[in-house]
């Protein structure tokens, strides 16, 4: 079952989460995947709520978000599992089913073809309707050297020396799973 929400009477808790890490979950054909993220942010743009998320170019996520350019947002309330934000942010989708071996249970959507996480039951259901590649010329030289160093191996997970795609979700549903 779904309880509706306001969503902007949870913007707090969603943003204070955020900073914690909550997931992104795609879904193209039958297969579900979700991600960490900590970079986002809520708001309103053409009059429309907003949840703007940023992934890294060579995450299999961004491939799942080009090929089917719908979200879900899952945030968690109360007590969780917090090794759930640990695995999916250092496993990849093209690897694993972290769907599976985390043993989480999806939840049918209300208006696009993405599952909710019955485990981190707050819930935004988000369409893309804009996304631009960062344009590493105007980023400010420290957060180049911070968030996207070039000297590391590359190879390795978390090494990150790859920019960003800004993807802008339409949230077309809000709800909590009970």
């Amino acid at each position: 079952m779904k309880r509706k929400i306001d969503l902007f009477e949870y913007a707090g808790h969603i943003m204070k989460s955020l900073s914690q890490g909550i997931l992104i979950t795609t879904k193209v054909d039958e297969k579900v995947n979700t991600m960490t993220i900590a970079w986002g942010m809520l708001g309103i743009e053409w009059n429309k709520p907003i949840f703007n998320t940023f992934v890294r170019e060579r995450r299999f996520t961004k491939s799942m978000l080009d090929e089917n350019p719908e979200f879900t947002i899952n945030v968690p309330i109360g007590d969780f599992d917090k090794k759930i934000i640990g695995f999916c942010g250092t496993k990849s989708g093209r690897d694993v089913d972290k769907i599976k071996h985390l043993g989480l249970t999806l939840e049918e959507p209300e208006i696009i073809s993405v599952p909710g996480i019955k485990q981190l039951p707050l819930t935004l259901e988000c369409r893309v309707i804009y996304k631009q590649e960062q344009d590493k010329n105007v980023i400010q030289p420290k957060d180049i050297i911070n968030y996207y160093p070039q000297y590391v191996d590359d190879v390795k997970s978390g090494n990150n020396k790859d920019f960003h795609t800004s993807y802008f979700g339409e949230i077309v549903s809000a709800y909590i799973i009970e």
